[in-house]
């Protein structure tokens, strides 16, 4: 079983073209969905008494969900941020916390001896706490962002020594290291001991570390583009279902979870919050992999 802890969200996306008010996000959110269309996947978060009883039932439809938990008291987190006109950089408007502020790490018992774990971007602190609690996971893959490298780099560091894997894009891996070399960057984090680490460069694609070894992939062409917040955790979640269903994680399954990881990321930008994501199905991801691989092919 693939479980993935982190926050579920209500988003508000300003574009020039359109804005969207507290709509279905959050990184465990896009994640999970995403890993849903390769391994039955557990969420593991916390959201408000706020939170909409259609997004509630969306999520039960796809995943097992007894590891979100409600509060009758607290808010849900809410994340408001804006674009420009050419939806690359996006800048925060407000961030507030509310119910995962003060979350207690709990997990359900039948989430215990999960096989998979993905730690979206998260406080590390949670996140290495959640960790604690399953019985020994044989991937664990976390994720993190600007926000914590700034105010909590100690506990970064500390989360990247327990995992197997890591993604973050260039930009935050540059931050983490003071490096402006993206290759310097990748070998600096596996050194701190994941097999392998991922750095996504948006419409540039992303790269694969592993084993001494680079693996660039070019990002799958998509022509529209209405909204990129949840790009980053479909691919991790993509990524993380596909190597859930594979034996072993050398070059080649790495190779093809980045090709999952890609297709994944490119649905989700072609709508606002997850509505692209939960509207896919197995034929039209094989239909983007089939095209990918003539892409990449020469």
């Amino acid at each position: 079983m693939l479980t993935i802890f982190g926050t579920i969200a209500l988003d508000t996306t300003r574009t020039p073209f359109h804005t969207v008010e507290r709509t279905l996000g959050g990184t465990a959110t896009f994640a999970s969905i995403s890993a849903s269309n390769y391994v039955p996947t557990s969420l593991l978060g916390t959201v408000g008494h706020d939170f909409p009883a259609a997004y509630l039932e969306l999520l039960k439809n796809r995943l097992n969900i007894r590891g979100l938990t409600i509060s009758q008291t607290e808010k849900t987190f809410h994340y408001d941020s804006s674009f420009g006109f050419d939806l690359a950089k996006r800048t925060t408007n407000k961030t507030e916390l509310n119910v995962i502020a003060n979350y207690q790490s709990t997990i359900p018992d039948d989430y215990i001896d999960s096989e998979y774990v993905y730690l979206a971007n998260n406080d590390p602190v949670q996140n290495m706490n959640i960790l604690k609690l399953f019985s020994g996971p044989k991937l664990v893959i976390c994720d993190t962002m600007d926000f914590w490298i700034v105010n909590k780099r100690d506990d970064v560091i500390k989360m990247i020594k327990k995992v197997d894997g890591i993604m973050l894009n260039e930009s935050e891996a540059k931050l983490l290291f003071k490096e402006n070399n993206i290759l310097k960057c990748a070998r600096l984090l596996v050194s701190n001991g994941p097999a392998f680490a991922v750095i996504n460069k948006g419409e540039n694609g992303s790269l694969l570390f592993h084993n001494d070894e680079f693996f660039p992939i070019a990002a799958y062409p998509t022509e529209i583009i209405k909204d990129p917040t949840g790009a980053g955790d479909s691919f991790g979640g993509a990524f993380t279902g596909y190597l859930s269903q594979q034996e072993k994680w050398d070059l080649k399954t790495l190779k093809n979870a980045m090709i999952h990881g890609n297709i994944m990321g490119s649905f989700a930008i072609e709508d606002y919050g997850v509505e692209k994501l939960a509207n896919i199905n197995a034929e039209d991801i094989q239909k983007r992999y089939q095209k990918y691989k003539e892409i990449l092919t020469f």
